[in-house]
């Protein structure tokens, strides 16, 4: 049992006692640094049951928890704050029990099985920072919820059709020369991306004569020949053509290729792949069946709609007049086929930008609607976007930040900042370069992860990788600190610290050591990595502190130096698991 559910059945037991009054629930804080104290109980929120003045009943719990709770062994009250003291006996005995602190944590796989969805990315560019930020998202989700027990499946939905792939199709058709990613050295993401942002330049220069020639602006962008020619081509594609579906397959697999070279380079993976190319007539089946159950109704003109409106929402249209699917039909047929694909999944999770966030009501509440049990446990993480220093991206001008050039920088920048440090001279050139990438990746991981989703972020790389204040290396760098501990230490023998009298900053560090379990389970809850990145910083401001306050190795008695290298231990490696749900990697040496 926790050391809250004790107090809290101990503070219970008092109220009923003293008091003769029923308590349901007991409110707890961490105790402020400049009283004494391990744990607080506030007192404030009793007085709806009893009566009285504040620090007299606080007094009162005091006194009763320190003759009937062993761990309990002083307090004082502030004001309505009632500060106890714990035993040392009651953190090294938690200490003791566990046997594993590489597992501490962790949760074995339960059946109960969630399905996390990111990336997504449209196959006409490579990846950007802002898809950088939701795919770190997406895999950090589903690793901090594999970690607290859930059997996870990770997934995209690659965006393959549509107009926007058909622009880079004709664009290479007419421009191209035949060109190939082979031929010019560039990953297939990138050499398409480059015919997009060509089909824009070229698009607009037609645009410009047929305004010269008397044309509106509105009437020469419908009329412009190249985005006529791409709507042909996009038509010819849905109708099967021989010739324009081998080139959307031929430049689909080179972007392809470069998608997962980028994913690999993050060090993020995938379970399953679903393709809107072949899910975008999903759902139709499904707009029939919600006419027949009053969920949708047409109009005059055909269309199909859903009426949200008792809901607090609009009117929605879920097919059009001409019989086409729309995003919401696709989403909703998506959905529904992926429940039969892992009938196991009991809920999903959409990584998606924070400017879906009424689409994907809608969705949830068509689904609800249509009587799908599992749409009650679908969730939208929603997120802010990211800029620059320099700005906003776009991708058609071609001014986006490329995922792979920001991992090449973000590692060129730890190298700089590394060999100002001076400390890996001894270091292989290999070796050298895998520690840059280990470093770069990880400040750029945890500059993004330790933001709340939900808030906007400025991506500063120098800032990132600072080696001082709450930022990935930081911690790395004390991670590896810790290594050179154990390495210097050799073999300590585990034996019992029962009757050691622990100094502040050690018994500091076991109460944030025993918080981990309790964080994991609160991240996995609100699909927060910031939480788990946050408690890490903290951990490990907390083991800097005990490192340059207390001598590990200039300890007076062989026990205290045995149980200070068990302590340095065992922080190194909730740090290693952290940081593995966040998906970045610790080096051995810095």
């Amino acid at each position: 049992m926790s050391l809250q559910n004790i107090l809290s059945e101990k503070v219970k037991l008092a109220i009923s006692q003293l008091y003769n009054a029923s308590l349901d629930t007991v409110e707890f804080q961490a105790t402020r640094k400049e009283f004494e104290g391990d744990i607080t109980v506030v007192v404030f929120p009793m007085l709806r049951v009893v009566k009285g003045n504040p620090v007299q009943i606080g007094e009162s719990i005091g006194t009763f928890l320190v003759e009937h709770v062993d761990e309990v062994i002083n307090f004082n009250v502030v004001k309505g704050f009632l500060n106890l003291v714990i035993s040392d006996a009651y953190f090294l005995s938690f200490f003791s029990e566990v046997s594993d602190f590489s597992s501490f944590g962790k949760v074995s796989e339960s059946d109960n099985a969630m399905m996390v969805e990111y990336s997504s990315p449209n196959t006409n560019k490579p990846l950007h920072l802002g898809h950088v930020r939701n795919v770190l998202l997406g895999y950090s989700v589903a690793e901090i919820l594999k970690a607290s027990g859930k059997k996870v499946y990770k997934t995209q939905i690659v965006n393959d059709r549509g107009i926007h792939i058909c622009k880079s199709m004709l664009a290479w058709e007419r421009y191209g020369n035949g060109e190939t990613p082979d031929s010019t050295g560039l990953k297939g993401d990138k050499l398409v991306g480059n015919y997009y942002v060509k089909f824009d330049q070229e698009y607009k220069k037609e645009i410009s004569q047929l305004i010269s020639e008397g044309l509106t602006e509105e009437e020469a962008k419908v009329q412009a020949p190249m985005l006529v020619e791409a709507q042909e081509m996009l038509i010819k594609w849905e109708a099967g053509d021989e010739e324009v579906v081998s080139l959307w397959k031929k430049m689909n697999g080179w972007v392809y290729n470069g998608f997962d070279k980028t994913y690999e380079a993050i060090g993020v993976d995938f379970d399953t792949l679903y393709y809107e190319s072949n899910t975008y007539l999903l759902g139709k089946e499904v707009i029939k069946e919600g006419i027949a159950k009053d969920v949708f109704y047409q109009k005059e003109d055909g269309s199909i709609w859903c009426d949200l409106t008792e809901d607090g929402l609009d009117e929605k249209i879920v097919q059009r007049s001409d019989g086409t699917a729309v995003y919401m039909t696709q989403d909703i047929g998506t959905a529904i086929q992926r429940a039969k694909d892992y009938p196991d999944v009991g809920g999903m999770i959409y990584t998606v930008g924070n400017e879906q966030d009424y689409h994907f009501k809608v969705l949830f509440l068509i689904l609800k609607k249509l009587g799908f049990n599992w749409a009650e446990n679908l969730f939208h993480l929603s997120y802010g976007m990211v800029d620059l220093p320099s700005g906003k991206m776009k991708s058609r001008e071609g001014t986006v930040v490329d995922a792979d050039d920001l991992i090449s920088d973000m590692a060129a920048t730890a190298k700089k900042i590394s060999e100002e440090l001076g400390k890996i001279d001894d270091f292989s050139e290999e070796e050298k370069e895998d520690l840059y990438h280990m470093i770069g990746l990880g400040a750029l991981k945890y500059y993004i992860l330790k933001v709340d989703p939900k808030k906007r972020i400025l991506f500063n790389p120098e800032e990132s990788v600072d080696f001082q204040g709450n930022t990935g290396p930081f911690i790395q760098y004390t991670y590896a600190r810790i290594q050179s501990i154990l390495r210097k230490a050799g073999e300590v023998s585990n034996i019992s610290f029962d009757g050691i009298t622990l100094q502040s900053k050690e018994k500091e560090l076991l109460k944030q050591l025993q918080l981990f379990p309790e964080t994991l389970q609160l991240a996995a809850s609100q699909y927060s990595p910031a939480l788990i990145a946050n408690y890490t910083y903290d951990l490990v401001k907390l083991y800097n502190s005990f490192f340059q306050n207390i001598s590990i190795f200039g300890a007076e008695k062989e026990i205290e130096k045995n149980f200070r290298v068990q302590l340095s231990s065992a922080v190194g490696q909730v740090i290693k698991t952290a940081f593995s749900v966040l998906g970045i990697k610790m080096p051995e040496r810095m």
